[in-house]
Parts: C-alpha cells; structure tokens; sequence
C-alpha cells in the first residue's frame, strides 16, 4: 500500500527538536527541503529558529506554507513525485493506480499529493485511486487549492516524523 503519497523520500532529521534548532543552517534547510521542495518555505523556517516546541515549529511551517507564492508552490510540486509503494497489490490495482496518476499528471502538470495520515494501511490505495478520481473533475485553479492545503499536510507530517 502506498506509504506516503507525494515523495518517496523519507526525511531524517538531524536529532529530534534540539538538533533542528542547533544544526547549521544548510542541514536545518536540507532537512526542511525533504517535506516541502519550496526553498522560500525551509528558508524561512531555518531562519526563525530556535523553536520552543514541536507545535511552535508545526505553526511555523503552515503559516509559511500558506504564504507560499504560486512560483514557490509550482517549486514545491515539482519535486513532488507520484511513486508510491503498493507492496502485495493486485496488479491490477497497479495498472489503476498508474494510470489514474498519469491522467492526474497530464491534467493538472504535477505530481498527485495526499495526505494519507489516519488511513490505515489496508485503505491506502483505495483512498488514493479515489482521491484522484474526485480531484479530477477540479478546475486547475480549485486543484491548485486543494493540493497546495494536502502538501502543507504532507510537509506537517514528514517535519514531525524527522524532528521526532
């Protein structure tokens, strides 16, 4: 089942809360880069360090992801990538779930993000394939909206598992 939709890359992050706020800088930004691609967005993140707790960086990152400009967002979802681990899928799931994403990336010009945090596992590719049948039949700026708010939720995520 697809472990995270968006990326393949699973941040690691330079030791929990207080190695983040410690680091130097280019590995704070390298770290934030691998949960959003925006380099405006891990900019300003690094730059306002230290932060007292996980919820005070968790705040941080959505008020700048939601500052982020169309060029940074258009920066963010190209280094997105749709590759996802289906592990013990039918194969025809697989050929659904290729197809259904490059019909998505043929639409819209980027990669298909969600947030699949709270799905179990066993739904996951379910969740997925109807996500991207929905968002389909969205208008490209109602689409950009909507996976500008699911690749906050995705940066939300990978920055709590890499300070964690």
């Amino acid at each position: 089942m697809p472990a995270q939709l968006g990326s393949a890359r699973h941040p690691g992050g330079p030791g929990g809360l207080a190695g983040f706020n410690t680091a130097p800088r280019p590995a704070a930004e390298a770290t934030l880069l691998r949960c959003c691609g925006s380099r405006r967005w891990a900019e300003r993140i690094a730059a306002h360090r230290p932060y007292p707790t996980l919820d005070a960086l968790l705040a941080a990152a959505d008020e700048a992801s939601y500052d982020l400009s169309r060029a940074d967002l258009d920066e963010a979802l190209a280094r997105e990538s749709s590759t996802t681990a289906a592990a013990g899928a039918p194969a025809a799931a697989l050929t659904a779930l290729r197809a259904a994403h490059a019909a998505y990336e043929s639409t819209f010009g980027h990669a298909f993000v969600i947030s699949l945090d709270g799905v179990h596992p066993a739904e996951r590719l379910d969740g997925v394939l109807a996500g991207i049948r929905s968002r389909l039949g969205n208008e490209k700026e109602e689409e950009r909206v909507v996976a500008a708010d699911e690749l906050r939720r995705l940066a939300r995520s990978r920055l709590t598992r890499s300070v964690a």
